[in-house]
């Protein structure tokens, strides 16, 4: 009964850190660029929204300006990354260690913002899980869409192109540079439109509430693909894949907390989890290679 009584939040939740984890998918598996930004940039959409609905602008407003200010720290990692010729996950470190200075600097110095008590309005929160749900089944609905209309325009096939073979795409005439930093705000910008919902959510904007969320997305990524991919492997189902993998991920998550697993455990319940879904696709293959490279008699597979 506590695991079902949890199980709201627990959906809620991860379809907050499902939204995060189509941000990570942009930057991980449309430009294969291991971006780390997003543990500082989906903090800054939480703080930047957070101060901005206690200081009476609407949440839409302020969502709209925490999506802003996330695409922001994108580009920053995108000029470190293609105009100083800085590695991209060292980029992304640098930009993830400033982004820790700005976020204090947005909340004033502390280590939290409050939004609980008061006359502040939200588009959503924990106190009413099921028009949670419903709010954010909508919102990455829209996301969705809007990124498969972006991404079959001629920008967004030249950022998969990017992705896929960059040297080809530069022999193409693509400028593969200004196509890294779009596609790296427009990651990051998502990760901070899901940080600022997260911080409505909660009630509370935390200057450490980005921490291990690259683990976490990538989870959700590992999870959701392993799954979708089986049913048909296009764009739409893909992203839908990555937000089911986020729920999947925290409905564990509340499970293994409810089964008495210590709290300073749980990120390395997350580092394990992404482990798994790395290492059984290798597994499986090599298991088939040497499968095939047995003789017949010992249970190998005989040639075509």
């Amino acid at each position: 009964m506590a695991f079902l009584n949890a199980l709201p939040g627990a959906v809620a939740e991860g379809l907050i850190w499902g939204l995060m984890a189509i941000g990570v998918y942009i930057s991980f598996k449309i430009l294969d660029i291991a971006d780390l930004t997003v543990d500082g940039s989906i903090c800054t959409g939480g703080c930047v929204c957070a101060v901005l609905i206690t200081n009476g602008v609407p949440f839409y407003v302020s969502i709209l300006v925490a999506f802003i200010a996330g695409m922001l720290a994108g580009a920053v990692t995108g000029f470190l990354h293609t105009a100083l010729g800085i590695p991209s996950i060292l980029a992304g470190i640098l930009s993830q260690l400033m982004l820790y200075s700005v976020n204090l600097a947005i909340l004033g110095g502390k280590s939290l913002v409050s939004l609980v008590g008061g006359t502040h309005t939200v588009l959503l929160s924990m106190s009413n899980n099921k028009m949670a749900i419903v709010t954010l089944g909508v919102i990455i609905a829209c996301v969705i869409v809007l990124l498969w209309l972006f991404f079959y325009t001629e920008i967004g096939l030249t950022l998969k192109s990017t992705g896929d073979n960059p040297d080809m795409s530069r022999a193409q005439g693509i400028n593969v540079k200004k196509n890294k930093v779009i596609g790296l705000a427009i990651s990051n910008g998502i990760v901070a439109l899901a940080g600022a919902l997260l911080a409505q959510y909660k009630g509370s904007a935390n200057i450490n509430d980005g921490r291990g969320a690259i683990v976490i997305g990538l989870a959700a990524i590992f999870i959701g693909l392993s799954v979708s991919l089986k049913i048909k492997p296009n764009f739409v189902v893909s992203l839908i894949g990555v937000v089911g993998g986020g729920v999947v991920y925290y409905i564990v998550y509340n499970f293994v907390i409810l089964l008495g697993l210590k709290t300073d455990y749980l990120k390395m319940l997350s580092a394990i989890i992404v482990a798994v879904f790395l290492a059984v696709p290798y597994l499986k293959g090599e298991y088939f290679k040497k499968q095939k490279s047995l003789p017949i008699e010992q249970g190998g597979e005989p040639n075509a």
